[in-house]
């Protein structure tokens, strides 16, 4: 029997809507489209402290087979990421640098950004050890917070810093020289970027702006300088800390999940270190302190679909217990580890924004001069 064309339009315009409705409702559930279809490799760079996230095989297997995603994440440092050409002319798909901040400066670079959200949330953090977090305490520099996890009063330290105190001075006398604490490069690395920006305000008394910036730049440029050298990133900074002892690196800036990491990674090294290391490694959370966003970007749309399943509750739940991120809201995850118990703040109040894109670029100018 023949179809009339009037018939036949009909059913062309049904079938349309349908796979219209289709697509639409697959995008809204990226979960069952992973099932159904062939897995999508997505292309982009990562800041080296979700390196051990995004090698994680439980992680991998969660996105490719209840998403269809397989992601090729280069390493790659949260500034340079969105500021060099070299990186962004390689046309990913993804950035997921470590500041919110970071999201405007890839705008300023030039990045068209399809959606942007932030996936983990960690507070930056001083890694000392039990013996000079001690000496912190008695000199009035720091308070114990019950167990081996200690606060510091973060303008009190910067000073004695700027003012080139030794560390006898401050409650060290078993260390040569000045005082200082080391981070990674601010141009190049987060936990350096965002620690010259906790800096800048701390030392101004308030966020700094851009009209303020000029009374503290002097400081936070001397307080850079005393650390030496910066490695370039924040994995890099940890491996020294953790390798070099208490003589290499008395004093720190990183994220409060490498240490949640390191210690997950080998529980059984961790003991021996608790048991018998001469000196262990403690975490001193600065008053105030900023709490580092790691905010996933999306270029093209083809991206997109990453930033929901890495909201989902599954791969958020995995990120802390195997790798200690909190999540959007800056909350611990629902495993508590007994190795890590004592040491964690469940929440850390004392917490400054970051200054804006224009203020920090204006410091990371006066930083590499």
């Amino acid at each position: 029997m023949a179809i009339s064309r009037r018939a036949f339009g009909v059913g062309l315009l049904a079938a349309s809507a349908a796979a219209t409705g289709g697509y639409i409702y697959l995008r809204g559930h990226p979960e069952i489209a992973g099932r159904m279809g062939e897995s999508r490799r997505l292309f982009g760079f990562a800041g080296g402290e979700k390196e051990g996230f995004l090698a994680n095989a439980r992680v991998r297997n969660l996105l490719e087979r209840r998403f269809g995603l397989v992601l090729d994440a280069r390493r790659a440092g949260s500034v340079e990421m969105v500021r060099e050409r070299a990186l962004l002319d390689q046309k990913p798909q993804f950035l997921w640098p470590s500041s919110s901040v970071l999201v405007e400066v890839a705008r300023s670079s030039g990045v068209k950004i399809s959606r942007d959200q932030v996936i983990f949330n960690s507070p930056i953090v001083l890694y000392s050890w039990d013996r000079i977090a001690d000496g912190l305490v008695k000199a009035g520099f720091a308070e114990s917070a019950g167990g081996p996890r200690y606060t510091v009063d973060l303008l009190k330290l910067l000073k004695a810093i700027v003012a080139g105190q030794s560390w006898a001075d401050i409650g060290v006398s078993d260390l040569f020289g000045r005082a200082r604490v080391v981070s990674t490069d601010p141009n190049r690395s987060n936990s350096g970027f965002m620690f010259a920006g906790l800096v800048a305000s701390v030392l101004s008394g308030d966020l700094v702006m851009i009209d303020t910036l000029g009374r503290v730049d002097g400081d936070v440029a001397t307080v850079f300088r005393r650390m030496g050298f910066k490695p370039p990133s924040s994995g890099k900074l940890f491996d020294d800390y953790v390798t070099g002892g208490v003589g290499a690196q008395p004093l720190i800036v990183g994220y409060e999940n490498q240490l949640v990491e390191w210690v997950l990674q080998d529980a059984e090294r961790w003991k021996r270190v608790e048991a018998n290391a001469p000196a262990k490694p403690v975490i001193l959370y600065p008053r105030p302190t900023v709490f580092s966003a790691h905010p996933l970007i999306s270029i093209n749309r083809e991206a997109d679909d990453l930033i929901d399943a890495l909201m989902n509750e599954s791969v958020l739940e995995l990120a802390w217990e195997d790798h200690g991120f909190r999540g959007p809201l800056g909350t611990i995850g629902k495993a508590r580890n007994a190795l890590l118990q004592s040491r964690l703040l469940d929440r850390v109040d004392a917490v400054l924004p970051m200054p804006d894109a224009p203020v920090m670029l204006a410091l990371l100018d006066r930083l590499a001069a």
